[in-house]
């Protein structure tokens, strides 16, 4: 009960936005759920200028429920699946989240970004947008609005990846018979799920191809998600040897270690391990409805911690740094891809 009585006002708040734009995201699913939450949170951020009562709620499902969102996103992993794609896929995976992160660290330093924003920037546009820069900001500690303000760079190229990638790969002249060459190039160079998916379902719409580059590009993209792992595990041993030579203390393996993280893997093997046991993979659809929503939800309550104004005041170098490592990862993408042989 007490807890309810902390929280409970600032969580319905959150949840009461988050409803409406899960469902205008269903509809615009390029534009998708997140961005629409954190868009509203940061309008009725404007009038709601003292959270009062409210702000432990709005603070808990920023932090909290954003990492119980990526322990249940483990739950749509099938570790065997994703692994039989990616010794295929893996090489230029590794090869676009290279190319981000460098081209998102040199410029932090040319640009003079603040290091938690730029890292947010790379490590979404390389491994899975959203979800990648909610499994990173509990872990570099990055405060609401520097979230909101990578969610937002790069929620921007993912429209314009759905939109122009498929005239792209017509035009460069990918293979119009199957879906494999887009289908990698698209989960490899697209950062969002929903962005990938657009960009899938329109190769295949194009060409008559029903949902073989969708397959695809979805397999690849669950093979990126893996990389949220190491990440993950590098960035907070990072930030714990920051903070404690600071402090001038030594470093703790409990205070490097993401726990959450460890759950995530928890259950990617559960997923593994029953569906090897015969479980349809549907049987874990619910939750990765639930893992996506919750995402939504904490969306609106970093939207509502965030200062709109401010946001697009310093909004300049940060869409740079964005627009630099989307156009380093496509580069990458099609120069593997061609150097496989694949393209």
């Amino acid at each position: 009960m007490q807890f309810i009585r902390t929280n409970g006002r600032g969580i319905l708040l959150c949840l009461i936005l988050a409803l409406p734009a899960w469902w205008l995201g269903s509809r615009f699913p390029v534009i998708g759920g997140p961005i629409l939450a954190i868009l509203l949170g940061m309008l009725v951020a404007i009038p709601l200028k003292d959270q009062g009562r409210m702000a432990p709620g709005i603070k808990f499902t920023s932090k909290k429920v954003l990492q119980w969102a990526v322990i249940l996103l483990g739950f749509g992993l099938d570790l065997t699946v994703v692994l039989r794609t990616g010794k295929q896929s893996l090489p230029i995976i590794l090869c676009t989240i290279t190319a981000s992160l460098i081209i998102a660290f040199v410029l932090h330093k040319v640009l003079h970004i603040p290091s938690k924003i730029s890292t947010l920037i790379g490590v979404g546009s390389s491994i899975c947008g959203g979800s990648a820069i909610a499994a990173t900001a509990p872990v570099i500690d990055a405060d609401d609005e520097e979230v909101a303000q990578a969610i937002s760079v790069i929620f921007f190229f993912n429209v314009l990846a759905a939109i122009l990638f498929p005239i792209l790969g017509h035009a460069i002249g990918f293979d119009t018979t199957s879906g494999e060459a887009f289908g990698i190039f698209a989960g490899t160079a697209v950062n969002d799920t929903s962005s990938v998916t657009a960009a899938a379902a329109t190769w295949d719409s194009m060409w008559g191809l029903g949902t073989a580059t969708l397959d695809k590009a979805v397999t690849v993209k669950l093979t990126r998600t893996l990389a949220i792992i190491p990440i993950t595990l590098v960035l907070a041993l990072i930030q714990t040897k920051k903070g404690c030579r600071e402090q001038g203390k030594g470093v703790s393996l409990k205070a490097i270690f993401p726990f959450f993280i460890l759950y995530f893997i928890a259950a990617c093997l559960i997923t593994t391990l029953a569906v090897h046991l015969g479980v349809a993979a549907s049987f874990f659809a619910p939750l990765k409805t639930l893992s996506k929503f919750l995402i939504v939800v904490a969306m609106a309550a970093i939207g509502l911690n965030t200062n709109i104004v401010k946001l697009i005041r310093t909004g300049g170098n940060p869409l740079l740094l964005g627009l630099c490592c989307w156009a380093g990862i496509t580069g990458t993408s099609l120069l593997a891809q061609h150097l496989l042989g694949i393209w």
